[in-house]
């Protein structure tokens, strides 16, 4: 048995009640496999995203992806936090989220984050369903990857995203992350997120 496959037994999720396999198995990983991911790959994500749910079928969302070895993907890289720089860069792909803050009349969209939450949602599922993990990163100079990328005004850059197949070599990592990354995966109690009738929390 690999590495690779003690670690997606680890991060199998022990759920207290069956859910879909898929789900079951996705985590996000701080290394990755070196093979590249085809251009038609990619573009399967974009189609599950592109196929989620939105209010209004406004579709608010919005990426911006790169190749390693390019500019782009460097100038993502350099927006990334110092600690998300040390291990994001073993990633084949980098992408970065934005939404569209308001509606085609001028209204605030209050919804635009919900939907680019279920985009990515979808395309999870469907990268999970290809052997392929996605790494979501808070850790983001947004302001920055504004400029670099000449965002317009009325877009926002949300997060960044490390995409890439399954794999890679964990003992490159730094030894805090080494341990992080072997560590079983954890969930609140669903009791104390789903309430019944009544607010508990």
């Amino acid at each position: 048995m690999t590495e690779l496959d003690t670690l997606q037994l680890t991060k199998k999720a022990t759920t207290d009640h069956e859910i879909f396999p898929l789900l079951q198995m996705r985590w996000s990983p701080r290394t990755f496999s070196d093979t590249p991911i085809p251009e038609e790959e990619l573009l399967r994500l974009f189609e599950a995203a592109r196929w989620s749910a939105s209010s209004f079928n406004r579709q608010p969302w919005r990426f911006i992806y790169a190749i390693k070895g390019t500019e782009a993907y460097r100038s993502i890289l350099d927006c990334l936090s110092e600690f998300n720089r040390q291990w994001a860069s073993s990633a084949p792909v980098l992408l970065l989220t934005a939404y569209k803050e308001h509606t085609e009349e001028g209204d605030k969209n209050f919804h635009a984050l919900h939907d680019l939450g279920l985009s990515l949602g979808n395309m999870g599922v469907q990268a999970e369903h290809m052997g392929i993990a996605m790494h979501h990163m808070a850790g983001l100079n947004w302001e920055k990857a504004q400029e670099v990328f000449s965002v317009p005004e009325g877009f926002h850059i949300t997060t960044a995203i490390a995409v890439g197949y399954y794999g890679g070599d964990v003992d490159s990592l730094s030894e805090d992350l080494r341990e992080q990354e072997r560590l079983e995966r954890q969930r609140k109690p669903i009791a104390s997120f789903a309430f019944k009738e009544e607010w508990k929390g």
